[in-house]
């Protein structure tokens, strides 16, 4: 994916899936608002929600970003999240920045009220920042892909 089209794709507002452990280690998918952020993707959630509640037995996890459209293209991260708590962090400035990028692209969206609700709830935030970028994170611009290099040279050398 080339620097261009990766910055552009991780500002909209594609709903990603992520991927936690249940307690008998079977993984467990939601769909989910991100928000690429400092070099890290945010979550955020209320404490209630089994993938939050997963997060903080067994932080390993994953997000997958697919996209079709003028922005074809996928991303995808592993790694660890690691929670923020109101006691301990702010989570309302990054909260705001994903209510903007998902509520606020909608027309006739209304941040604010969506906002405004959120800050009832008990929320929290967490971080997932890839410890191995190079074997982390995959990212692919669906516009002009052409295969896995393996299946590639595959077809051009099949075997005997």
């Amino acid at each position: 994916m080339q620097p261009d089209f990766y910055d552009r794709f991780l500002t909209e507002p594609h709903v990603g899936v992520l991927a936690t452990l249940r307690e008998n280690g079977l993984p467990y998918t939601v769909p989910i608002w991100w928000l690429w952020h400092e070099d890290a993707f945010w979550l955020t959630g209320t404490y209630g929600r089994i993938w939050c509640k997963q997060l903080l037995a067994d932080p390993r996890c994953s997000l997958c970003v697919e996209a079709l459209g003028d922005s074809a293209g996928h991303i995808g991260i592993d790694g660890d999240a690691k929670p923020f708590e109101l006691s301990d962090f702010d989570i309302w400035p990054i909260s705001r920045m994903l209510v903007d990028k998902y509520v606020g692209s909608v027309p006739g969206g209304d941040p604010d009220t969506f906002f405004a609700n959120m800050q009832t709830e008990p929320r929290l935030l967490f971080r997932i920042e890839p410890e191995d970028r190079i074997n982390a994170v995959r990212a692919i611009d669906m516009r002009i892909y052409r295969g896995k290099r393996f299946d590639r040279d595959h077809q051009s050398n099949p075997p005997n």
